[in-house]
């Protein structure tokens, strides 16, 4: 008799037919411990990727980091890319939501202005700079995690397309806020590069510079 994963509870009771008689199957729930599951998978997979470099990004060496079988991570990971694309969906809380927050919080385009620099001032932590450049590494040779970090991009990049979306909206309309966020955007994927190898840089002083020159030019086009 097949046995039933622990990970995975029964399925709800088959549903009502839909119109014309087809019946679609309702698909498994994950348990909380499934969930719980996945998340310590994810963590090791995050831990291996910022890492030394030194143990192998294997999805062997995930599940013995994060103490469940292999069969079990390739149960909730069907392959290597999955694992990956996994962790950069797990780090948007730590690097868009919090500039989301900032740009999307009440105050005008100055107010919200100093909420980014601040933000984008602050040295980033040394496991997800480390992560971050993993992911790059792993984007450069996997179409499925490019475009999975690119897609986390484009919502970075919007942050800042809608700060000066507030400046156009102050000034009344007619300014065009995509190439000023753009603009802005990859100064400060440039700045914390240049940050990285030089923690001397007045980053918060580069940040205003660039913020008011930028809105300074806007409103005297």
């Amino acid at each position: 008799m097949a046995t039933r994963s622990k990970d995975v509870r029964p399925s709800d009771p088959a549903p009502n037919p839909e119109p014309g008689g087809v019946i679609r199957a309702a698909k498994p729930r994950q348990s909380a411990k499934g969930e719980q599951t996945r998340a310590r998978l994810i963590a090791a997979a995050r831990n291996l990727l910022a890492g030394d470099g030194l143990a192998p990004f294997t999805t062997r060496n995930v599940a013995a980091l994060s103490g469940v079988t292999h069969g079990m991570c390739h149960y909730h990971f069907a392959n290597r890319t999955d694992l990956i694309v996994a962790v950069i969906e797990d780090i948007r809380p730590e690097w868009i939501a919090p500039l989301q927050d900032a740009v999307d919080s009440p105050g005008t385009f100055e107010q919200r202005a100093d909420r980014v620099i601040a933000l984008l001032t602050k040295p980033e932590a040394a496991d997800l700079s480390r992560l971050h450049s993993s992911l790059h590494w792993f984007a450069l040779n996997d179409d499925r995690v490019r475009e999975s970090l690119e897609a986390e991009y484009r919502l970075w990049r919007s942050c800042f397309v809608a700060l000066f979306q507030t400046l156009a909206d102050e000034l009344g309309g007619g300014l065009d806020p995509r190439p000023l966020g753009e603009a802005l955007a990859s100064a400060a994927d440039g700045l914390a590069a240049i940050q990285s190898l030089d923690a001397d840089v007045d980053a918060p002083s580069v940040m205003r510079t660039l913020v008011r020159g930028l809105a300074a030019g806007a409103s005297n086009a």
